[in-house]
């Protein structure tokens, strides 16, 4: 009788995790998803002092700091086409190029105006599409036993909002916000050529295929359900850590130093548990995970918008993106059970959405403080937006335990 691809990987499941993959690809995605998210956000921790020098409203602040969420999203479906035509490596290394060309040429040429910075954030939305590059580039090398924790891994990239969170505001006040565009080309150009000599595809990659027979995937509530769940939990965590130095600088009169050691906390606990919420989705399943993941996190988010002091409010972003975090780590156990032939394209599309979710998140809450004075309704109807994801994954978790042919195999969803 024949088998399917995941009663065979069911059959042969590897004990360990280092030994199912190829460890120096994993190194290389995550590295240069750490780079990438690195300046990706970098806007924000500069937001402060370039508000300064341009006079930028709330509402420019807002949209300057979620522009390169939003180019980021849309740039995430083009790379989740072109890794599954050219495949991850040269995918990802073609984004570095253009990121580090236009880092340059900013610094070189200098950013003067809103507008300017608007284009800078849509040649940084190229940094925050390599989510659409690592993680297939990562995903292909590993079983389905150990999807969460290569994911996870991969994933934790985005612990390079923390270096830009630390590093960005120092740097800017000893050389000016302008000199740090150029100074991350340093990082980036080293991070580049260890990518070239560690990466590599791997074998078995799906055959090209037409545009439309790409998005196939659409079609399926599936793909759509697993869109909006990313929303939520990336959208959160990008959109908190491109906001939260403009927050706690307005809110609570911080220096944009403290503000960015502040931010950098919040940013770090949720990196670090992303791997974490893989590995418990892996044992537990995502669904149950997300379901927590949502609870906590809607409480949060509620709280910070009443927090009286910067004590609690940090301490309750905290608690935020620990549960995003996690959620991010479990969304992306799921996408590769119910879609492992369109890893590439539903990553774009997974990814799109969470850029999408952060854009509204960061845009929201620049027109809230300047229509209300207040940052209280954005955290509030983001809270509502977790809710309502949690609704929609019990509603969903029924029919995916019947039909996946993941869960048939006995892989926990």
């Amino acid at each position: 009788m024949a088998t399917t691809y995941w009663q065979d990987k069911q059959t042969a499941r590897t004990n360990s995790f280092w030994d199912a993959g190829h460890r120096p690809t994993l190194i290389a995605a995550f590295l240069y998803f750490d780079l990438a998210f690195m300046v990706w956000v970098l806007l924000g921790p500069l937001a402060p002092e370039i508000a300064k020098t341009l006079a930028l409203s709330p509402a420019q602040k807002g949209l300057m700091v979620a522009t390169p969420t939003l180019a980021g999203a849309i740039l995430r479906v083009v790379n989740g086409l072109l890794v599954d035509r050219i495949g991850p490596k040269r995918s990802g290394a073609i984004s570095q190029v253009i990121v580090m060309g236009g880092l340059f040429s900013a610094w070189a040429m200098g950013v003067n105006s809103f507008g300017g910075t608007l284009a800078l954030g849509v040649i940084l939305g190229f940094a925050g599409a390599s989510f659409a590059i690592a993680l297939p580039l990562a995903s292909r090398w590993y079983p389905a036993e150990h999807q969460g924790k290569a994911m996870g891994i991969a994933g934790m990239g985005n612990s390079g909002t923390v270096l830009a969170s630390l590093f960005a505001p120092m740097l800017a006040k000893i050389f000016g916000w302008n000199a740090v565009l150029g100074l991350a080309c340093i990082p980036l150009a080293i991070v580049f050529v260890i990518y070239l000599v560690l990466a590599k595809d791997a074998p078995g990659a799906p055959a090209p295929k037409s545009v439309v027979a790409y998005l196939q995937p659409l079609k399926t509530a599936d793909a759509w359900w697993l869109m909006g769940f990313y929303a939520v939990t990336f959208g959160g965590f990008v959109g908190l850590a491109a906001s939260l130095p403009i927050y706690f600088t307005d809110q609570f009169g911080l220096t944009t130093i403290t503000a960015g050691y502040c931010t950098a906390a919040c940013v770090f606990a949720g990196s670090l548990i992303r791997p974490l919420g893989g590995a418990l989705a892996d044992r537990i399943g995502g669904v149950k995970t997300l379901s927590v993941v949502y609870v906590a996190a809607a409480a949060a988010l509620a709280g910070v918008s009443i927090a009286p002091s910067v004590q609690s409010a940090l301490a309750l972003f905290v608690v935020a993106m620990l549960a995003l975090g996690a959620g991010n780590g479990a969304v992306f156990q799921l996408v590769p059970q119910r879609f492992r032939e369109e890893i590439g394209v539903m990553t774009g599309l997974v990814g799109m959405a969470g850029g999408v979710g952060g854009f509204y998140l960061a845009s929201s809450l620049g027109f809230a403080k300047q229509l209300t004075g207040s940052y209280q309704s954005g955290f509030l109807i983001f809270a509502g937006l977790a809710v309502v994801a949690l609704i929609g994954i019990s509603v969903a978790k029924g029919k995916w335990r019947r039909t996946w042919e993941a869960a048939a195999a006995g892989v926990r969803i």
